[in-house]
């Protein structure tokens, strides 16, 4: 959600922290700020709204320093105005503080700092923290601990311990002007090593133009930053050793090459996309001979398989979507009973303890507060059961190096590349894509269905990236013009029934997400049951009707929303007169196995979504109130 870039080093800092920012613009966010050092004063600028606002008053106040932080906030505590941006101040202005999180105590600290004497002047929990750093200074010894080199860092160390939440904090303070501390308790952040200066970021692709050798913060752990090095504590006081690893990212591919908006870029990566989890993940001489290898290669731990009676998926927004077409292709073709969770609701009512059973979380960014506190709650409330009843636990991630990652021991990494574009397009076909391998294997080693339709199933698959580079080439022009007729419309509905249904919720979710028309979408049998009285002319119904076991039924679902005089648009193969009979505008796709459909219905609802947005002039990329990472509850 919010972004940190903190610098030091012998550069000038400002712009570095600016165009670190706008590499994280995509976290979402609704005002911004810089704290640098300068001749012995912390110079803070904050302004409301998008980062052309900063930078604008940034370009009437030049200053070299060498050491800052910069923020971009996503509004939780107070509303999104400027005296409510970061970076906070203490009341003497020598201590600036950004903060991504949430202080969940900071009610009561900020009583008690009331009643020492100290104001305040926004309605955040953050600004707590440099108040807190101040009143701990003001008690320092005036030399440094045994276990502590720095007077700053016992001080920022002191106020964690009050600290409770889930935070990453960056701190620059003017009376140690050559120090600047990052702390990690259950948010990311990232220390970036380059040649004679230091860097710090809640996600990698605000530092990966500077450098690639980046050491993520662990939980419970304080990185203190000087022009000579790092150096890493928990928060104990004790020093830690720690080697930084190199990123294998492309700083091209945060840069939109050419396309409107980083949403249409990913849309056409997708192909890539689905070679990529090919190429790692599927066997590529497997035959129907063969009886003792699976084809595919997730390199999972045979213990997470061995008995397994039942699998549990926890998620959140398209993640979610992706876990119930995940549901069907485990029950499907690996026979195994599947239930799919909010994240958010599994937590306060969670299902009855089963045993064998496996866990899924999915979450793209590795950081998603409600998927991972799920996560955690698991495996707490099984940790002193019996065998058959311990956690096991699975991620699906784009992040390996993440949160997620680093908790659960097994990890299907979706190899989607870093997604820019605050509507997940490229991350959801990976995940897609890390389910038909997770199902299959699991049905090879369950023996649930036959060598060869294991083989059909895979060679379909391996069609898919050219079937979607033709939906692409061929229907992107006419979805464009399509899509000049809805640019008023308020409502859409979109229809889908089996494995397609997820896929119809998709395509409600993305035309929400970045047009700001609302949308539903519905099991397209169940539009009788209530929804169809929504309908009329100026109600769209996009129905998806791909051949297989519930095509008929999915017309006969379309022809009851033409009756109430909807517009109906089908994405469906063309198929004799009939489609053209029954649909007033199709979008056609390939033919393909009704068991690998959803991968190829998805493309034409995200260029839907995308294009009735960019005609209706809105941020495509950065669409109101979302963030891409979402790390509160």
């Amino acid at each position: 959600m919010c972004g940190i870039v903190g610098y030091i080093g012998t550069q000038a800092a400002t712009e570095i922290l600016l165009s670190g920012l706008e590499k994280l613009e995509y976290r979402g966010y609704d005002s911004a700020g810089i704290a640098t050092i300068w001749e012995n004063e912390v110079n803070c600028i904050r302004a409301k709204g998008k980062l052309y606002n900063l930078r604008s008053k940034l370009e009437q106040v030049e200053t070299p320093a060498q050491i800052g932080i910069g923020h971009t906030r996503w509004a939780t505590h107070g509303k999104p105005e400027e005296y409510n941006a970061h970076p906070h101040m203490d009341a003497a202005m020598r201590i600036a503080v950004v903060v991504n999180g949430i202080i969940e105590n900071y009610s009561e600290l900020r009583e008690e700092l009331k009643h020492k004497g100290y104001q305040f002047r926004s309605d955040t929990d953050v600004e707590v923290i440099p108040h807190l750093i101040a009143e701990f200074l003001k008690h320092s010894p005036s030399s440094v601990l045994p276990l502590c080199p720095s007077i700053f860092l016992e001080a920022v160390r002191d106020t964690v311990h009050k600290l409770k939440g889930a935070f990453a904090i960056a701190l620059i303070c003017a009376d140690y002007p050559d120090e600047l501390i990052v702390v990690r308790q259950q948010a990311p952040i990232v220390i970036g090593f380059g040649q004679g200066e230091f860097f710090c970021a809640s996600d990698t692709p605000a530092i990966i133009s500077h450098t690639r050798a980046v050491l993520p913060l662990e939980n419970r752990e304080i990185g203190r930053l000087t022009p000579l090095g790092v150096e890493i504590y928990n928060f104990a006081g004790e020093r830690l050793k720690k080697q930084p690893r190199l990123l294998n990212l492309n700083p091209m591919m945060v840069e939109k090459q050419g396309f409107k908006h980083f949403m249409l870029k990913e849309i056409y990566e997708q192909p890539g996309v689905v070679r990529a989890c090919l190429d790692a993940y599927f066997h590529a001489n497997w035959n129907v001979g063969d009886s003792t290898n699976s084809p595919i290669k997730l390199g999972l731990s045979t213990e997470i398989y061995a008995n397994l009676e039942q699998i549990q998926i926890v998620a959140c927004g398209t993640s979610w979507h992706a876990a119930l077409v995940g549901k069907y292709l485990i029950e499907q073709l690996a026979e195994i009973p599947t239930q799919v969770h909010y994240a958010s609701e599994f937590r306060y009512a969670p299902s009855p303890l089963t045993p064998n059973t496996l866990t899924i979380g999915v979450t793209q960014s590795g950081e998603t507060a409600d998927t991972l506190a799920a996560l955690a709650m698991e495996q707490e409330r099984r940790q002193h059961k019996e065998p058959k009843y311990q956690a096991r636990l699975l991620g699906i991630t784009n992040r390996p190096e993440s949160t997620l990652g680093h908790m659960v021991p097994h990890i299907i990494n979706t190899l989607a590349g870093i997604e820019i574009g605050v509507a997940a397009t490229k991350t959801f076909i990976a995940q897609l894509m890390a389910f038909y391998a997770l199902a299959l294997d699991l049905a090879y080693l369950r023996n649930s269905i036959s060598p060869t339709r294991l083989q059909e199933i895979i060679n379909g698959l391996r069609q898919i990236p050219g079937e979607i580079e033709a939906t692409l080439e061929k229907q992107e022009h006419s979805i464009e013009q399509l899509a000049h007729e809805f640019a008023e419309t308020k409502d859409f509905i979109f229809v889908g029934r089996g494995i397609n249904f997820p896929i119809a919720l998709e395509g409600a979710l993305k035309l929400k997400e970045i047009s700001y028309i609302h949308a539903e979408g519905y099991p397209a049998g169940e539009m009788k049951h209530g929804p169809i009285a929504l309908l009329d002319a100026k109600v769209p119904v996009v129905a998806i009707a791909m051949p297989g076991s519930v095509y008929e039924k999915v017309i006969s679902n379309a022809q009851e929303a033409k009756a109430r005089d909807s517009r109906l648009i089908g994405v469906t193969p063309i198929n004799g007169t009939q489609a053209a009979e029954i649909f007033d505008n199709l979008i056609p796709v390939s033919k393909v196995d009704e068991l690998l459909s959803p991968i190829l219905t998805l493309i034409p609802l995200q260029l839907l979504a995308y294009h009735i947005a960019a005609l209706r002039g809105l941020d495509v990329d950065q669409p109101r109130n979302l963030a891409k990472s979402v790390t509160v509850e």
